[in-house]
């Protein structure tokens, strides 16, 4: 007998509203906290106007809150799992000095736009900012520069990468991988996980899930755009994904030459721990048996990316390459003087090493800030395969000792800089690039 179409469609229930909590430690201690609405004003265009107007809105409303309130009087944070989601020495050494928070808390019902997690956002952001420290994001555990913050909202056209508000940790399983996903709840959607993924597809499958996470938010937030929202929303049981869908939630949004796409079943796996998180789970369709789960997931990986899976190359020293870190290097200090002037016209990116069991890993990092001569901080543009901290979109800090190259971006091209890419674009693909 065939299915109805009750069997292809999973009830997922509706939570009545969501909540978005951002921490800003008040550093030094007597410092001055500005008033939420001047700092917010005080950003211009740094915010785009439905942000602002929205953030306004929520200021002005019982929706929002911006208190100042004692450290010792707040939940303690764990420095553990601080540092396991990206943070630095210095900023939990800040952290631990600080007397003081201000915490900014917002509510709002489900749907689109998540007005509780973007005025919340824009608000820490703006305080941090004019404070000249760091905001934590208390849902996903992580600091967040202001800049980067800032850059993660909406533009002008009400858009995001939904890369900048979803993390996808992953640890090692029995029989591969383990994938979940961190920042569907923001929207009220439960977290998404998969199981018994091949090692080997570490990269790619972080982007399956993320545009998996796209495409499931898209159907969420059109079903509760109803006039009388639902109790429930009914997901599909059969999945299909795109290349599209994960360009998307990339940033990618004129892109529509899809790789392909794939189809992945989705079930409800419960907690019976009330304490737990309930998931959804990503498995092969019911004809796969559940040893073969890993060969179809190496199949999805085929069908969205092609043969050319993504790769990571791991150091071996050329004299090219030497040559061309040197030369990377030697331009430091004028870089660095006309990025703190204002005066590139463009973005910095950085490359520095990661240590990785075969030698070292080469990753890219958008610059936020450059407030020491030996250290940088900015937002990694890739996810790292030896380090499942540094995500796409996650704050990192750089030691330029680490430092190999440099590159400037302007109108998606690099136009200055970027030595080590020119070495390997010669054939000299083995040494510090990926």
């Amino acid at each position: 007998m065939a299915a109805s179409s009750d069997d292809l469609l999973l009830p997922v229930p509706v939570p009545e509203s969501l909540a978005a909590t951002y921490l800003v430690p008040v550093v030094p201690p007597d410092a001055a906290v500005p008033d939420a609405v001047d700092a917010v004003d005080w950003l211009g265009d740094r915010l785009s106007r439905p942000v602002r107007d929205l953030t306004r809105q929520m200021l002005g409303s019982p929706l929002m809150t911006v208190q100042t309130r004692p450290v010792d009087r707040l939940p303690e944070l764990p420095p553990d799992l601080l540092a396991a989601f990206g943070a630095t020495g210095g900023q939990l050494a800040r952290l631990r000095t600080a007397q003081r928070c201000v915490v900014v808390q917002a509510n709002y019902r489900p749907g689109w736009p998540p007005a509780h997690e973007w005025a919340a956002r824009a608000v820490g952001a703006a305080l941090a900012d004019a404070l000249d420290v760091d905001l934590i994001d208390l849902f996903g555990l992580q600091f967040l520069d202001p800049a980067g913050a800032l850059r993660s909202l909406p533009d002008a056209d009400g858009r995001i990468r939904l890369v900048d508000w979803i993390l996808v940790p992953y640890s090692p399983d029995d029989d591969g991988l383990w994938f979940t996903t961190k920042g569907l709840r923001r929207f009220g959607l439960l977290e998404l996980q998969a199981q018994q993924v091949p090692p080997r597809f570490v990269r790619a499958w972080g982007a399956i899930m993320t545009g998996t996470a796209r495409r499931l938010l898209r159907i969420w937030t059109e079903a509760l755009a109803e006039p009388e929202p639902p109790a429930f929303v009914q997901l599909p049981v059969n999945l299909p994904v795109s290349g599209h869908d994960i360009a998307v939630a990339y940033g990618n949004q004129d892109r529509h030459d899809s790789a392909g796409s794939a189809l992945l079943r989705i079930v409800l796996d419960p907690s019976t721990d009330p304490e737990a998180d309930s998931f959804l789970t990503l498995r092969p369709p019911p004809q796969v048996a559940d040893s073969d789960a890993g060969d179809y997931f190496a199949q999805v990986c085929g069908e969205l990316f092609g043969a050319g899976q993504p790769e990571i190359h791991y150091a071996r020293r050329s004299d090219a390459m030497a040559q061309a870190i040197t030369t990377a290097r030697r331009s430091l200090g004028e870089v660095r003087a006309r990025f703190l002037a204002r005066t590139l016209g463009g973005q910095l990116l950085v490359k520095y090493g990661l240590a990785a069991p075969d030698g070292h890993e080469y990753v890219w990092a958008s610059v936020t800030g450059w407030p020491h001569p030996g250290r940088i901080h900015a937002a990694s543009t890739v996810d790292a395969v030896c380090d499942p901290t540094v995500r796409v979109g996650s704050p990192v800090e750089v030691d330029v000792a680490d430092l190999v190259d440099w590159a400037l971006i302007s109108e998606g091209r690099m136009v200055e800089g970027g030595w080590t890419e020119s070495v390997l674009d010669h054939g000299d693909r083995g040494a510090a690039g990926r």
